[in-house]
């Protein structure tokens, strides 16, 4: 799931791209009756809603809260993105195609003419190649710009949520309301940190850094390398850890999370940036998903261990971080 650096690049994306720029149309392949009667553009009502609310308007600004994407209107609305396990922004110039293939094996079938419904905006031949990535293929939702080109939500798994709201209160509704300090503001002091982790005593570590309510932003990622750099056993209780860690974990939670924005993203999975691209951040672990690899910090003759701890996933070294 994209994390605070993903999408923090994509929002920096956006408003590099799209900023006073007009949404003349709204396109959705999504529809569940999963959702019908409820706030989500997957329910056809609430989509109808939802395109009446934003075509016609300007792109202001765009914003991040948590793992939330903020596209604020010049009408007083917002366009919230939740991008999910699989989801991420891209901007260009698209054309739908109605399904229609050009010499693509759709299926057990290949022919020139092959329909294929699910996936049927294709990028522009003008534009770059990293748009025609594979992880890039599965659109599901079309902002037709007044400049001719697209904003668009790629969810290969079709679990983003995006929805519209009152610009003015929606950090009071319970898309937002219940989300902790942001990690990399100023007011986020350490006593802050320090405050909002110790809420849960009794968790381990490496899911209370995940509680979006606590903190926001913070997901898999990020817990597992900051983990490691504070030499911090992913099951260590928070009440038990020694000022002097504690306070390692608070830069190192900074540090990574800022050098995640810096590296682009992390692309180990899905995500992609604004123009279709790999982020870097994947070139920089240290413990996520390094299971076997000896622990590249120096002097340490540790190996990273997978374990699963609370229902998520957690590398770390078996030697240098220590469960207090």
């Amino acid at each position: 799931m994209p994390e605070l650096p993903e999408v923090q690049t994509t929002v920096d994306g956006i408003n590099k791209t799209v900023k006073g720029l007009r949404v003349n149309g709204v396109w959705t392949s999504y529809e569940s009756q999963y959702y019908k009667d409820k706030e989500s553009v997957k329910c056809p009502k609430y989509f109808k809603k939802f395109k009446e609310s934003v075509v016609g308007a300007k792109i202001v600004s765009a914003q991040r809260r948590a793992k939330n994407i903020i596209i604020n209107l010049d009408n007083g609305i917002s366009v919230l993105i939740h991008m999910k396990m699989t989801g991420h922004v891209m901007y260009g110039k698209y054309v739908k195609t109605d399904g229609v293939t050009s010499g693509k094996k759709v299926g057990k079938k290949s022919d020139t003419n092959v329909v294929d419904k699910n996936d049927p905006w294709k990028p522009d031949k003008s534009e770059s190649d990293a748009l025609r990535d594979p992880f890039n293929r599965h659109i599901r939702l079309v902002f037709s710009l007044s400049n001719k080109k697209h904003l668009v939500l790629c969810d290969t798994r079709k679990f983003a949520k995006v929805v519209f709201l009152n610009t003015e209160n929606m950090h009071h509704t319970p898309h937002l309301s219940h989300l902790g300090p942001e990690p990399l503001d100023k007011s986020t002091t350490y006593e802050v940190f320090k405050k909002q982790i110790s809420k849960k005593p009794e968790g381990r570590i490496k899911n209370v850094l995940m509680d979006q309510t606590l903190l926001s932003g913070v997901g898999n990622i990020y817990s597992d390398e900051a983990l490691w750099s504070s030499s911090i056993h992913p099951e260590t209780k928070p009440k038990n850890i020694p000022e002097e860690n504690f306070k390692k974990l608070y830069k190192s939670t900074l540090d990574v999370l800022s050098k995640g924005i810096d590296f682009g993203g992390d692309s180990m999975s899905d995500y992609r940036n604004i123009h279709g691209e790999k982020g870097a951040f994947q070139t920089k672990h240290n413990a996520y998903r390094k299971t076997g690899q000896k622990c590249s910090r120096e002097g340490c003759d540790g190996v990273i261990t997978r374990k699963v701890v609370g229902g998520r996933s957690s590398h770390f070294c078996n030697k240098h971080q220590t469960k207090f």
